[in-house]
């Protein structure tokens, strides 16, 4: 049976093999990295067979992901050009931030087929959220195999391509982790101990959503039945929006947008 191969044995490697885990994927893995003692580490935490070299793992391959840096995926996939592991037809799913399908296409041929996914860490628990969009060529026994992969880690959207860059900037977990550690370093400020102003701040954040999530109800009827007027709520609420609480996420987004672009700018075909 041929292998899900990862290219590239960092962080979000390290999350996605967690939550295959423990989805109990069926599928061989195997890793290949060019710092061969970060593949060790995963084999020796996964489980995960580890190649000895790129050529060795694209052939190999049923499917390969790219899980390195947008700036390093036109260097990988020119050393994949040049070492001949490309002539026969293969699935190529890359999770690089901002790196366009038309450039990918490019630099490979017409022997890879495309996605590109945008898989969020927190899979590593099996509730991730991941976007996919494929190129054209991919057959529907393709999608299915892709789609399948993923699921396995969480929740699935299919969002045109045009929309990847906001949605990137939008869903990741790092706008949960800066808003919990804001909101509770400023309960330290106004008088709580840090243990009981993380708990505050994480379920203001997390039980909240949550029960959005669950309930099925709008968020304006949930705004309007948390934040009683004349209440401690809505005059919080009331003061945030007064301090530019929707300019500052704005001015957030448009900046990890910005970086995106960027980061095609800079993705050099071969």
């Amino acid at each position: 049976m041929k292998s899900t191969v990862f290219l590239g044995a960092g962080r979000i490697t390290s999350a996605l093999l967690a939550g295959l885990r423990l989805a109990e994927y069926e599928r061989p893995i195997l890793v290949y990295d060019r710092n061969p003692k970060k593949s060790r580490l995963l084999r020796r935490e996964f489980q995960v067979d580890v190649a000895p070299d790129l050529k060795s793992a694209v052939e190999q391959a049923e499917t390969l992901i790219v899980a390195v840096r947008p700036a390093s995926v036109s260097g990988l996939l020119g050393e994949v050009a040049a070492c001949g592991a490309c002539q026969r037809p293969k699935l190529w799913v890359s999770l690089a931030a901002g790196v366009p399908l038309q450039k990918l296409r490019a630099q490979l041929g017409l022997a890879a087929r495309w996605v590109r996914a945008m898989p969020s860490p927190v899979c590593r628990i099996g509730r991730g959220l991941t976007a996919l969009c494929f190129d054209r060529g991919v057959g529907n026994a393709e999608r299915m195999r892709v789609r399948g992969l993923f699921q396995r880690v969480g929740q699935l959207l299919e969002i045109p391509e045009r929309q990847f860059d906001v949605f990137t900037t939008t869903y990741s977990s790092s706008h949960g982790y800066h808003a919990l550690q804001t909101l509770a370093e400023a309960a330290q400020r106004a008088g709580l101990d840090r243990a009981t102003a993380l708990t505050a701040a994480a379920h203001a954040l997390s039980a909240g959503i949550l029960y959005w999530k669950e309930s099925g109800q709008s968020l304006t009827r949930l705004l309007h039945e948390a934040a009683t007027p004349g209440g401690i709520a809505a005059a919080t609420m009331s003061g945030m929006d007064k301090s530019g609480y929707a300019r500052v996420v704005a001015n957030g987004l448009k900046a990890g947008i910005a970086q995106a672009r960027r980061n095609a700018r800079r993705f050099s075909s071969r």
